[in-house]
């Protein structure tokens, strides 16, 4: 035999093992991609799933806010001079009615001293008339009338001095914090000019804008949560007021939210992430919305029916709702105690036969 026809009997031996070991009766090759196993004709795929239950699903509305001062007033000389004294330095903590500053009250001290000795001897004149003219019938009509007139003119005149003397005190109108004052002593000062300022800060409201789209959605009294990043506290509360006007600068209308500060960590100013819930579902069906796969009608979920070597997949068509974040919710297509294909989704089909490797929580 020649050396080239013991090579070719060489390589039909090879042939002829090769098949003998991979016969037509093999049940499965795995091709070694995307975790699908080939069974003869058909293919079985490596899936993970999830149990589909019922439970709460919340819908907020996320808005950046500012916080703002409860009142922020900017307190006003009544009266006009020197200031005299200051009686509280900024920063302070201060009460209603408290005195900041006062201005010099010389020139009104003694307008009052003077009102007053005038309006002492209008009413002993007019106490004198009267009994005069009402009990012994002395005197003309006319200067009852006057003397009468003459006192209450006098008393008013000294009420209204009195009156002005008071306000050369400038004082608070609310409790809170002396945050600027505007004035020095020997600062000249006339009716109207800036003094102080003073913040209520507990408690203050966070204030925020609302698109438009949302209108409906938003009332008085909705629950809201407030985060402050640079504080790491979170505060729950319901809204205290909804604006009725959208600004047509950004299509979007205000709301506030009152909150206790009471120990000032949280500053006017400061930046605040809302929460506004838009609505709530105690019995949702929610399911991932990566769980979902597009079809031209819309949505399509897969669940996996059967056990063992008879499980295979099925295409349940699902009308989707609301959804939060990475969450939607069902409401139609699926069951409580449907087994969801959550990984794999994206290879399988109708019908196609799966090996469930793995159970996920719920979403």
């Amino acid at each position: 035999m020649t050396k080239r026809a013991q090579a070719r009997g060489g390589m039909l031996v090879v042939v002829l093992l090769v098949v003998a070991s991979c016969g037509g009766d093999a049940e499965a090759v795995d091709n070694g991609s995307d975790g699908v196993l080939v069974e003869g004709t058909s293919r079985v795929i490596n899936v993970e799933t999830t149990t589909v239950e019922r439970q709460e699903f919340v819908e907020v509305i996320r808005l950046t806010g500012i916080v703002m001062a409860d009142k922020d007033v900017t307190i006003s000389a009544e009266e006009s001079g020197v200031i005299q004294e200051i009686l509280v330095e900024k920063g302070s903590a201060v009460r209603a009615g408290q005195a900041l500053v006062r201005i010099d009250d010389a020139i009104l001290k003694g307008q009052v001293e003077e009102a007053a000795a005038q309006a002492a001897l209008d009413g002993e004149t007019w106490e004198r008339r009267k009994r005069l003219y009402e009990e012994d019938q002395v005197g003309s009509e006319l200067a009852y009338l006057e003397a009468m007139y003459s006192a209450e003119q006098s008393a008013a005149r000294l009420s209204v001095l009195q009156v002005r003397l008071a306000k050369t005190v400038v004082r608070t109108p609310l409790t809170g914090l002396l945050e600027m004052r505007m004035v020095e002593i020997g600062t000249m000062v006339n009716v109207g000019t800036p003094v102080a300022r003073v913040v209520s800060l507990n408690p203050i409201k966070v204030v925020a804008g609302v698109p438009e789209r949302y209108a409906a959605d938003v009332e008085v009294g909705a629950v809201a949560t407030v985060f402050f990043d640079v504080l790491d506290v979170s505060v729950e509360g319901v809204l205290s007021y909804v604006g009725a006007t959208v600004d047509p600068g950004n299509r979007t209308f205000l709301i506030e939210l009152e909150m206790a500060n009471p120990d000032g960590a949280v500053k006017p100013q400061m930046v605040a992430n809302v929460a506004v819930v838009r609505q709530s579902i105690s019995d949702a069906i929610v399911v991932s919305q990566e769980a979902l796969v597009r079809v031209e009608t819309g949505f399509v979920a897969y669940v996996v029916e059967g056990a063992g070597p008879d499980a295979q997949v099925v295409a349940r068509v699902v009308v989707t709702g609301a959804s939060q974040q990475n969450g939607v919710v069902i409401e139609e297509g699926l069951e409580p105690g449907d087994q969801l294909v959550v990984v794999g989704q994206q290879q399988v089909a109708e019908g196609d036969r799966v090996t469930v490797v793995g159970s996920r929580e719920g979403r």
